[in-house]
C-alpha cells in the first residue's frame, strides 16, 4: 500500500514557487512630509488619527452613532462583501489541497438460475492539479488579496459612516440654529414694524420707513419657512443614516455645545500615514491581487499536470472483501499543454494590464488622500481666527443695531439706520453659525480623511 502512494506523494513533492512578479511598495507619489505654512497649523510629533469615541464627546451624539453603526445597511453591505471574499478565498485556498473520496459500492448480475456479486470499497484522491508552476498558488494567493481588499473596504465604509453620521447631526444642528435666529430676527422686525406704523399713524414717519420695515419681517419669515423645511430634510438624512427614527430627545441641544464636545484630530507630521488608510490598503491589496493574476497566468502557459489515485479492495464475495487477496490501487496521471491558440499569450498580456491599472489606482488614492488632509489642515490651521472675529462682528453689530433703534425711537435718526443695523446683524449670526459649522465639520473631515481609526 505504502508503494502505491508513492507516486502521488513525489509529485506533491515537485510543487514549486509562485511564478508572479516579485511585489515590492510603490514609491508614495506624494511629498514625506505633510504640508505647512500660513495656513496650517503646526502640528505636533504625535500619533496621527483618533479613536471615534475620543473625536466624539457629546453623550447624545455617541448613542447615534452607535446606532448608526448597528443598523446602517451600507455598513451591512460591506461587511456581507467581506463574507462573500472570505468564502471564496476558502475555495481557492482548498484546491491548493487533494481532495480525498471514499466509494463504496455493490453489484448483482444475474441470468436463469445464475448469479454473481461484486463489492468493492475504495479511498483516493479526485483530479488533484500537481502545481509545479504554481498557477493554483498564485490563484489562491489573489484570492487572499481581494479578501483583504474587501476587509479594508469594510473598515473604510465604517469610518465614512462615522463621519458621514456625524457631519449629518452637526448639520441639523446648524439649522436649527439658523431657523432660531429667523425667528428672532422675525420678533425683533415685527416689534419694529408696528412702531412704525404707530408713527406712520401719528403722522411721524413716512411710508417709506413702513415699507422697509415689512421687507425685513416678509424676509425672515421666508427664511422661517425654508429652514423648517432645511430641518427637517436634515432629519430624515440622520434617519436614513441610523437605519432607524432618531428621537428628539437625541436631537442635538444646540450647535455650541458640539463645537466643544468635538475634538481635533493630529495628523503627525509624516506623510506615511496616509499608507494605512483604509481606500490606500483596499487598492494596494487590489494591485496585490492582480500581481498573483500575473503568476497564474504565466503558469497557465506551461503544463497541467493532474494526478488522480485510488487505493481500496474488490471482491465478489463480502466476507472476503477485506482480505489481503482483494486489495487493489491504481494511480492516473495526466498532462496538458496548450498547443495552437492565443488564449494563454492572450490571458498574460491581460494580467499585466490590470496590475499597470490597478498601479495607477493605489498611486491616486495617495495622492487623493495626501490632498484630503492637506485640505483639512489648511481649514484648520484658520478656523479658528475666523471664528472669534465673526464672534467679534455678531458683538458689534448687535450693539451697532440697538444703538440704531434707540436713536430711532428717540426720532434722532430715520429707520434707514436701523434697518440697515438689523440686516447687517443677521447676516452676521448667518454667517457665524456657518463658521462653527464649518469647524465642527472640518474635524471629523479629519477624522475621516486621515483614517486611522485608534
Amino acid at each position: 500500500m505504502m508503494r502505491a502512494l508513492f507516486p502521488a506523494a513525489s509529485l506533491l513533492a515537485l510543487a514549486g514557487c509562485t511564478m508572479a512578479p516579485t511585489y515590492v511598495r510603490p514609491a508614495p507619489p506624494v511629498p514625506a512630509a505633510l504640508p505647512g505654512g500660513a495656513a496650517y497649523a503646526v502640528q505636533a510629533d504625535m500619533a496621527a488619527g483618533l479613536a471615534w469615541t475620543a473625536l466624539v464627546q457629546d453623550a447624545r451624539l455617541r448613542i447615534v452613532i452607535e446606532r448608526a453603526l448597528a443598523n446602517n445597511r451600507d455598513l451591512r453591505v460591506a461587511l456581507t462583501n467581506v463574507l462573500s471574499a472570505r468564502a471564496q478565498y476558502k475555495v481557492q485556498r482548498a484546491a491548493q489541497l487533494p481532495t480525498v473520496t471514499g466509494d463504496a459500492g455493490a453489484g448483482f448480475t444475474g441470468r436463469n438460475d445464475a448469479r454473481q456479486n461484486s463489492y468493492s470499497a475504495d479511498i483516493g484522491i479526485s483530479a488533484f492539479e500537481i502545481d509545479l508552476f504554481g498557477r493554483v498558488r498564485a490563484l489562491s494567493q489573489s484570492a487572499l488579496e481581494s479578501y483583504l481588499a474587501t476587509q479594508e473596504g469594510a473598515r473604510s465604509t465604517r469610518i465614512t459612516l462615522i463621519a458621514e453620521t456625524a457631519s449629518a447631526y452637526a448639520t441639523l444642528a446648524a439649522d436649527q440654529a439658523l431657523l432660531a435666529v429667523s425667528r428672532q430676527t422675525m420678533a425683533s422686525a415685527q416689534r419694529s414694524l408696528a412702531l412704525t406704523r404707530a408713527l406712520n399713524q401719528a403722522g411721524l414717519s413716512g411710508k417709506v420707513d413702513v415699507y422697509q420695515a415689512e421687507t425685513v419681517v416678509e424676509q425672515a419669515q421666508a427664511d422661517i419657512a425654508a429652514g423648517i423645511t432645511q430641518v427637517a430634510q436634515d432629519r430624515n438624512a440622520l434617519d436614513l443614516l441610523v437605519g432607524a427614527p432618531v428621537e428628539d430627545a437625541l436631537l442635538p441641544a444646540s450647535l455650541d455645545s458640539l463645537v466643544t464636545a468635538v475634538a481635533k484630530v493630529p495628523a503627525g507630521l509624516s506623510s506615511d500615514i496616509l499608507l494605512q488608510r483604509p481606500d490606500v490598503l483596499q487598492a494596494e491589496h487590489q494591485l496585490k491581487a492582480a500581481n498573483a493574476d500575473i503568476g497564474a497566468a504565466r503558469a497557465a502557459m506551461f503544463p497541467r499536470i493532474s494526478l488522480t489515485t485510488a487505493i481500496g479492495v474488490a471482491s465478489a464475495a463480502l466476507s472476503a472483501l477485506f482480505s489481503d487477496d482483494a486489495f487493489a490501487w491504481s494511480a492516473n496521471p495526466s498532462a496538458g499543454l496548450p498547443i495552437f491558440g492565443g488564449a494563454a499569450r492572450g490571458n498574460l498580456d491581460y494580467s499585466k494590464a490590470q496590475r499597470d491599472l490597478y498601479l495607477a489606482q493605489y498611486e491616486k488614492a495617495v495622492q487623493t488622500a495626501f490632498r484630503e488632509v492637506a485640505d483639512g489642515l489648511a481649514r484648520d490651521g484658520t478656523i479658528d481666527a475666523q471664528q472669534v472675529a465673526q464672534r467679534r462682528l455678531v458683538t458689534a453689530s448687535q450693539r451697532a443695531y440697538d444703538l440704531a433703534d434707540q436713536r430711532y425711537r428717540a426720532g434722532i435718526d430715520t429707520f434707514l439706520n436701523t434697518l440697515t443695523s438689523q440686516r447687517l446683524l443677521y447676516n452676521a449670526q448667518q454667517a457665524a453659525i456657518a463658521t462653527d459649522l464649518a469647524a465642527v465639520s472640518n474635524r471629523i473631515l479629519l477624522y475621516r480623511v486621515i483614517g486611522a481609526d485608534q
